[in-house]
């Protein structure tokens, strides 16, 4: 007998798998297209002042000015290219002048520590009008939000209260929630208490009349339960899918998490093959659904005597570039002192790509012949590594576009899958 026709098998193929092909556009929606910073500093809620991140820049500068006056000197300093410093240095040092936080996150966790309610209280307070005259004289960041005590039992009370006065006075100051705006949950250990967080933010969101979705965070994720579950599937896989589109973005907790699996406290480190593995894991769990990576931090701060300094930052500038080159495009940062090697390290990451892609780029777009034959899927990675270094400021997009040889609406669009 014959099988039915191929416009009718076909159109059973639709219909039978109508309902994966949503699940898979919903589930795994690509990226958003946002600019993803490519640091978070973290600040205790008691120490947030209106200014902060143009004076982490002016420290940031005197510290490059008194331990590494020169590109000769800074690349000795951290141990890379003298070349590559040279190119970068410019660049790095007008970032630390007009923009040196990209992202700010007002701690009341661990960096903030256990205070009476009547003092937290005030802390959220001072930060929040901290951060509003920031806004008003146009010097905030453009990513800033909260730490909040996270849903273990002990904390969940009062790091609900802190987030809401914390959203409420936001929009009691500023009339609105900055668009950048986000927070984080920390210490979780099961899908339940995304869930729960989920519904919190909906009642918060009626509560000040916000509309639905609109209040997003991170998960930080610190902890064995929040990496496998019992049964020994990706605990984080389910986490991100739980937070039905308001998880924003995965952090990993060096410490906390190095601790919890048993490494001691001389070798706990973002490079230690503990954190690989769950770096790796979290990984697999992002790809495609458009929430962003962050890398943890180091505890090894850039203070006290040249040597030390120099120590610190190779270390940091070292680690920074690690991150970049395993697909972490973002990292915490904890000192003023660390800015110089965030940038540093994240220029010459990009300026070192930017020729290379740009050139494997305009070849795939314009079907020229040369030595790599790219797939969409890589051609689409090239776009994005020029995108992301014209974010951070380590590219000029008029350079990009006469080496790649397309505008930059196009190179965003093939970067974020819009085109091509």
């Amino acid at each position: 007998m014959a099988g039915i026709g191929l416009g009718e098998l076909a159109d059973a193929l639709d219909a039978r798998l109508a309902d994966a092909d949503a699940r898979l556009i919903a589930q795994y929606p690509g990226d958003s297209g946002r600019r993803q910073p490519v640091h978070t500093v973290y600040v205790p809620a008691d120490q947030v002042r209106a200014g902060i991140c143009a004076e982490w820049g002016r420290q940031a500068l005197a510290s490059m000015d008194e331990f590494a006056p020169d590109a000769e000197a800074l690349a000795a300093a951290v141990g890379m290219d003298p070349g590559a410093v040279a190119d970068a240095l410019p660049r790095v040092r007008a970032k630390l002048a007009e923009e040196p936080i990209e992202d700010l996150r007002v701690d009341l966790e661990d960096g903030y520590g256990a205070r009476s309610d009547e003092e937290e209280d005030g802390h959220v307070a001072s930060a929040v009008a901290a951060l509003a005259a920031d806004l008003d004289a146009g010097q905030a960041p453009p990513y800033f939000g909260v730490r909040m005590k996270g849903m273990e039992s002990a904390g969940r009370r009062r790091g609900l209260r802190s987030l809401a006065l914390f959203v409420g006075g936001l929009l009691d100051a500023v009339g609105r929630l900055p668009e950048g705006f986000v927070f984080t949950l920390p210490k979780i250990t099961s899908t339940d208490q995304v869930e729960a967080m989920v519904w919190a933010a909906e009642q918060l969101e009626k509560r000040f009349g916000l509309p639905a979705g609109r209040l997003g965070f991170e998960l930080q994720i610190e902890t064995p339960q929040s990496v496998l579950t019992p049964d020994g599937a990706a605990a984080v896989a389910r986490m991100v899918h739980a937070g039905e589109g308001r998880v924003t973005g995965l952090h990993y907790g060096t410490y906390d998490y190095s601790a919890a699996v048993g490494v001691t406290a001389a070798f706990q480190s973002m490079a230690h093959p503990a954190a690989d593995h769950a770096k790796a894991v979290m990984q697999l769990a992002a790809a495609g659904t458009g929430v962003w990576l962050s890398d943890g931090s180091t505890n090894v701060l850039p203070v006290g005597g040249r040597e030390q300094v120099h120590a610190a930052w190779a270390l940091h500038a070292g680690l920074v570039r690690r991150s970049l080159e395993r697909a972490y495009y973002q990292g915490w940062d904890l000192h003023p002192h660390q800015l110089p090697t965030r940038y540093l390290a994240t220029y010459a990451f990009y300026r070192e790509a930017f020729e290379p892609a740009a050139a494997r780029l305009k070849a795939y777009l314009g079907a020229a012949g040369g030595g790599v034959l790219d797939e969409p899927a890589t051609a689409q990675a090239l776009a994005s590594a020029l995108v992301r270094g014209c974010n951070c400021g380590a590219l000029e997009e008029a350079e990009v576009e006469a080496a790649a040889g397309v505008g930059s609406e196009v190179l965003r669009g093939f970067a974020d899958r819009r085109v091509g």
